[in-house]
């Protein structure tokens, strides 16, 4: 709920619009609220970057009070992110992996991409549960779901001890358990062709600074960046990402 006024999300989304658009390399997704994404189209039309939405339903339409359906996203956007620990854990969404994993196909349906999220808390990490526990996130969220739609999709590790909190894993940690526990575990549903068709991105407190750490790990394929997106760095960040 960043940037909450409508023409304050806009015009700092004009400020770095043509400095995003110049980036070559890398594929740019901006995820905005709700109530702008109709303006965000018409300025992102004329350029390479990508539309989002923050989430979706899994029901086209009905009695959902507050809700957003994947049929009112089709068409403005391409991409939708899913299952993200503030929507897993707080705010009264407690959302579920059997919701997670009916959102996702319900997404699919409609031809969005998911940004499927994913990602230990610190009381499993420290308990050494970080492996099982983000293996067992990756089979609930794909489970029923055919392969050749399973590779289309986007996993953002985001361990949530890291996330808004300044201390982002070390690139060496992430790398290995997007590997072994993300990859592993669609290598295990699937076959390992999928495994690596799936982009698998990192996220929590990514900076301008880390970044280029991040992105020369080879199971990493991009980044899901919270607060540095609300920050003119985020072009310094998506550049260096595309040098890396």
């Amino acid at each position: 709920m960043n940037l909450g006024q409508s023409e304050e999300a806009l015009a700092f989304f004009r400020k770095i619009r043509s400095g995003l658009n110049e980036i070559r390399g890398v594929d740019l997704v901006i995820c905005p609220p709700f109530t702008v994404l109709h303006q965000f189209a018409e300025l992102l039309a004329p350029t390479r970057i990508a539309l989002g939405a923050q989430n979706a339903h899994w029901e086209d339409q009905g009695a959902e009070t507050g809700e957003i359906s994947p049929l009112m996203l089709a068409g403005i956007c391409q991409y939708v992110i899913l299952g993200h620990s503030e929507r897993r854990a707080t705010g009264g969404s407690q959302e579920s992996d059997a919701a997670i994993n009916r959102k996702l196909k319900a997404a699919l349906a409609h031809g969005l991409t998911p940004i499927l999220c994913l990602g230990e808390d610190l009381e499993r990490n420290r308990a050494g549960q970080t492996d099982a526990f983000v293996s067992s996130q990756v089979k609930a969220a794909f489970q029923d779901v055919e392969a050749s739609f399973a590779a289309s999709c986007v996993i953002a590790y985001e361990p949530i001890w890291a996330i808004g909190t300044g201390e982002a894993a070390a690139p060496a940690d992430a790398n290995r358990v997007i590997g072994l526990s993300v990859r592993g575990a669609l290598a295990e549903m699937y076959d390992e062709q999928v495994a690596q068709q799936v982009r698998v991105q990192y996220g929590g407190s990514v900076t301008a600074d880390n970044i280029a750490e991040f992105m020369v790990m080879p199971e990493v394929d991009g980044a899901l960046v919270g607060g540095a997106s609300l920050k003119p760095e985020f072009v310094d960040l998506a550049r260096r990402t595309a040098q890396a």
